[in-house]
């Protein structure tokens, strides 16, 4: 039932994200710093439409398609105040963080002011990818690359590939490289100027990239990143390890790199809607696999499917 300021969503689609399978698994950091405990219910990628709203909300919500932010602050903080909610030290994230239910159920509980609307026009594949595109979107932005700019990004996964689909967008030179033959192989059929393993990296091609975006799981690839960005460059970071990653912070400073770390989409929500409503990106091919909540629970324990694209998504509806 929706209390005042919420409204209840009939959930539609829900991909299963990194994130979910590390709270599953228990490698989530939010669950050793007491963030997150058990038992929740993941899910922070999603769409669906509105089926009753609480006091306090305009009944125009209802039937109305939308998604919305993962990142509810508590609102009258200093950085709540100054728009940065996704860093309030009281936050919610819907599905990870402070207990909220996430979207892998049939309906979610959601305040009514951190919806967005979605057009119709978009696919449910993209619907519920707006959430993982909005923090590629702002790696992007990040990486301050223009126009035949060149771009490199480590880790062809569906952050990966989001990133390297908005750069490509924008008219930049996007390099992706990674480990397994799958990712590169989609990379290369999104149309990216390059795709190809670590093992094949062109050394001469050291320093010679105007940004570089990292969004692997591997502990050892920032340090391992600053060797392709070229002085004055750009180094984003917006995957996470198990553990720590070490870098020669005088590698930064002797190359005058700015380098930026990326946490949530909430500000670039309704740009990545806009992409994707004018069909100027398109991620509808990293979805291969659509199933139930049966079938979430042995995606969750690692059991995907051999012939799977990056992103799996759950109709909570599917028999």
């Amino acid at each position: 039932m929706a209390g005042p300021g919420q409204v209840v969503v009939e959930v539609e689609r829900v991909g299963i994200c990194g994130t979910d399978v590390e709270l599953f698994t228990g490698e989530m950091a939010y669950l050793h710093q007491g963030h997150a405990s058990y038992p929740l219910r993941p899910g922070h990628e999603w769409v669906g439409r509105v089926s009753s709203v609480g006091e306090g909300v305009s009944r125009e919500w209802l039937g109305g398609r939308v998604t919305s932010d993962t990142m509810i602050g508590c609102g009258s903080c200093d950085r709540c105040r100054r728009g940065r909610h996704q860093v309030c030290e009281e936050r919610f994230e819907i599905g990870v963080r402070g207990g909220w239910p996430g979207a892998l159920a049939e309906q979610l509980l959601v305040p009514a002011d951190v919806l967005h609307r979605l057009p119709e026009t978009i696919s449910p594949a993209a619907a519920a990818l707006v959430e993982p595109g909005a923090c590629a979107y702002r790696a992007v932005t990040a990486a301050a690359v223009d126009r035949g700019e060149r771009l490199l990004i480590f880790g062809p996964g569906t952050i990966g590939l989001l990133a390297a689909l908005f750069a490509l967008a924008r008219g930049v030179e996007v390099h992706v490289v990674g480990i397994e033959a799958g990712g590169i192989g989609l990379a290369r059929d999104l149309g990216v100027d390059s795709a190809i393993t670590v093992s094949d990296v062109d050394e001469s091609r050291a320093g010679s990239f105007h940004a570089v975006i990292d969004a692997t799981s591997d502990p050892d690839t920032p340090a391992a990143s600053l060797h392709w960005v070229e002085p004055g460059g750009h180094l984003v970071l917006i995957g996470l390890a198990g553990r720590p990653s070490l870098i020669d912070t005088r590698h930064l400073v002797l190359s005058d790199l700015t380098t930026v770390g990326v946490l949530g989409g909430s500000a670039a929500i309704d740009d990545t809607i806009g992409a994707y409503a004018s069909g100027e990106v398109v991620p509808d091919g990293l979805v291969s696999t659509v199933g139930g909540l049966d079938d979430a629970v042995d995606w969750l324990a690692g059991d995907r499917p051999h012939d799977a694209r990056p992103k799996l998504q759950v109709d909570p509806h599917l028999g």
